[in-house]
């Protein structure tokens, strides 16, 4: 019995490879004794793997790594990716989502998704919880804490006792490039966004204003000359962040962990900040590399 109790501590420090492996990009890490060693990134989503190629992708990583063992997380484990991974319901813990790995071949496992699955509501997430559980693990963030990682969609994840008890999802970022692209406000959405007059103006105003209403009286506001050309972008992101975090800070100094960085921390963090909350920065990527780690220690 010990023999065996030290076999397995010993596999749980080898070397593997780490994929999180999303729609549009992958990034690859290779870890020894819970550390980056070398990593990699490209833009082989999902989405960009033709039919029946996933195969031929993992055995040209472990073939590039030595054969090492591959734990990946991310989309690849949807219903869009190579095999679906399932769903691990809240509350998940980092334990509840080892336990759950799918393994589609030797050598190869696959972090499942968190879910809510209730009567009244339902929400999934699929990559996300690696970073916010390993947030935890690290120490970035406490036990019990409120996380956002913003993006695309959104997340925003109640810990309790370190896991994953509850979290919803905000199409921010979607909605914002649809509106740029579809809507009759997207001819004015030109001009960079960032965490300015405008985009500050756009958090203000969503506290007193409907948002529908606020969203066309960009058009009105243009045709009326009462915003400056190239501002509109950074009002409507305004807009849209702003209602994103108002809707999660329920009181005053309230404590925002957020997984983010370049623009999307500045971002967030200005919106976060006029909303009324207190803004605490974590590194995604570290938060990422603890998670992905201890899950593949708990497998061993």
């Amino acid at each position: 019995m010990q023999r065996a109790v030290a076999d397995s501590r010993e596999e749980a420090h080898l070397p593997f490879i780490a994929v999180d492996w999303g729609t549009t990009n992958r990034r690859v890490y290779r870890i020894e004794r819970g550390n980056v060693v070398a990593t990699e990134r490209d833009d082989i989503g999902i989405l960009s793997v033709p039919m029946g190629g996933f195969p031929a992708q993992i055995a040209e990583l472990r073939t590039r790594f030595g054969g090492l063992p591959i734990v990946r997380a991310g989309m690849v484990g949807s219903d869009r990716g190579w095999h679906d991974a399932g769903y691990v319901c809240r509350t998940a813990t980092i334990e509840s989502v080892a336990a759950a790995m799918v393994q589609p071949e030797h050598g190869v496992a696959i972090v499942p998704g968190v879910c809510v699955n209730t009567r009244g509501r339902t929400e999934v997430m699929r990559g996300e919880e690696v970073q916010l559980l390993g947030a935890v693990a690290a120490g970035l963030a406490p036990v019990d804490a409120l996380l956002c990682q913003p993006g695309t969609h959104s997340k925003w994840a109640v810990m309790k006792d370190g896991a994953i008890a509850d979290f919803t999802t905000a199409m921010t970022g979607e909605m914002f490039a649809l509106l740029k692209s579809h809507a009759l406000i997207g001819r004015e959405m030109y001009g960079d966004v960032e965490a300015d007059a405008a985009f500050r103006e756009g958090v203000e105003t969503c506290a007193d204003t409907d948002l529908l209403s606020a969203l066309f009286g960009v058009r009105a506001a243009s045709l009326l000359g009462k915003r400056a050309p190239g501002e509109a972008a950074a009002y409507v992101s305004g807009l849209l962040i702003g209602s994103d975090c108002r809707a999660r800070i329920t009181r005053p100094g309230m404590t925002i962990h957020l997984l983010a960085d370049g623009l999307l921390s500045r971002l967030y963090s200005a919106a976060i900040t006029i909303a009324g909350g207190r803004v605490v920065i974590v590194d995604s990527q570290v938060s990422f590399i603890a998670g992905i780690a201890r899950i593949r220690n708990l497998m061993s």
